[in-house]
């Protein structure tokens, strides 16, 4: 499976503040990865989620091994090794998780670790710090975990609660994405054409902190993964946008039976500047630097969707084929590159 990994949203942080009209560079491509051919290791697939959208009228299908991980919360600070190899169950619409560490995991936002205590910081008080906090958590939750925008349905939960600035640059990768200009740099959602949710979990493992900025205001950082379970759509396949889709016999008939999970770590700071004294808006975030990692997306970007790759995509031998290092999608140990740009593989999925 591919795995990308490229430059998150930056507005050009600390400029912007100072010269706030002044545009600056939206979001670059991520890091995707595809699976690695191993017998042992599943594909990791790009997921989308949507309340509402299940298993009905599927049969039944028996039940995987458990993987023997105990349950686990959300991360307090930066683990000290990736998570144990589960044996390589195939996922099901039953069971999306099976033969995955992300099936230990935490389900939507309560992997989202935050601060025990939120004492004044910078400019800001207690008070202040804690609605910072709960804006850039609110953010997270809208742009990763809601159905309407996963579910590619609307991305006005995103921009409501962005600065306007950012929300402009947004709006515009939004009307017209490129691969240098993709809105899955700042959120994602996947088009139900190419990939529908077979559950309304999303799993989910990281944290969040903050640290002040003197008479500036306060940063915070943020570093999350998010699983994602989906079956393919009716236009899965497609090379691209308007291009030629794979012939009939390439798609399995059983392929509403198949589930691919899609692995999507964001690390991403977020400022709040005292409104006293620039110009922001008090209490929405201003994006900073930020980069994105998808596990077992296409090679290609620039649909503005997330388009993950499916078994029978695979066996086509089609597109652009990885050529960057093979990684763990699962493994939250090191930090991110933020500018790479590149297209390698994952070791499991």
């Amino acid at each position: 499976m591919p795995t990308t990994t490229e430059p998150g949203p930056d507005n050009g942080d600390p400029g912007r503040p100072d010269n706030p009209f002044e545009q600056p560079p939206g979001p670059g491509r991520p890091r995707r990865s595809r699976p690695v051919r191993d017998a042992l290791l599943l594909v990791l697939v790009i997921t989308a989620v949507l309340v509402g959208l299940g298993a009905a009228g599927v049969g039944r299908s028996k039940a995987p091994k458990s993987s023997a991980l105990p349950p686990v919360g959300a991360e307090t600070a930066a683990p000290s090794s990736a998570p144990p190899t589960v044996a390589p169950d195939a996922a099901t619409p039953e069971h999306p998780w099976a033969g995955s560490p992300a099936e230990a995991w935490p389900n939507g936002a309560d992997g989202i670790g935050m601060p025990d205590s939120t004492p004044a910081t910078g400019v800001f008080s207690a008070k202040q710090v804690a609605a910072n906090l709960a804006a850039v958590k609110a953010y997270l939750v809208a742009s990763n975990l809601d159905p309407q925008v996963v579910s590619g349905a609307s991305t006005q939960p995103v921009l409501d609660l962005m600065d306007s600035q950012d929300a402009e640059l947004l709006s515009k990768a939004l009307a017209h994405p490129t691969a240098e200009d993709d809105p899955t740099g700042w959120l994602s959602r996947f088009d139900p054409a190419w990939a529908v949710p077979v559950t309304g979990e999303v799993k989910v493992q990281g944290r969040v902190s903050f640290e002040g900025d003197g008479d500036k205001g306060m940063t915070v950082h943020t570093d999350v993964t998010y699983v994602y379970a989906l079956r393919p759509g009716p236009d899965a396949g497609k090379t691209a946008p308007g291009g030629t889709a794979k012939p009939a016999s390439r798609v399995r008939a059983d392929h509403g039976r198949e589930v691919e999970r899609e692995i999507v770590r964001r690390v991403q700071d977020f400022r709040f500047y005292d409104p006293a004294h620039y110009d922001v808006q008090a209490g929405k975030p201003v994006l900073g630097e930020g980069s994105a990692d998808f596990g077992n997306n296409r090679c290609e970007m620039g649909s503005g969707y997330l388009e993950p790759e499916f078994e029978f995509m695979r066996t086509a031998a089609t597109g652009a084929e990885p050529s960057g290092p093979a990684s763990d999608p699962y493994d939250r140990t090191g930090p991110m590159e933020h500018d790479r740009q590149e297209c390698g593989t994952v070791s499991r999925t």
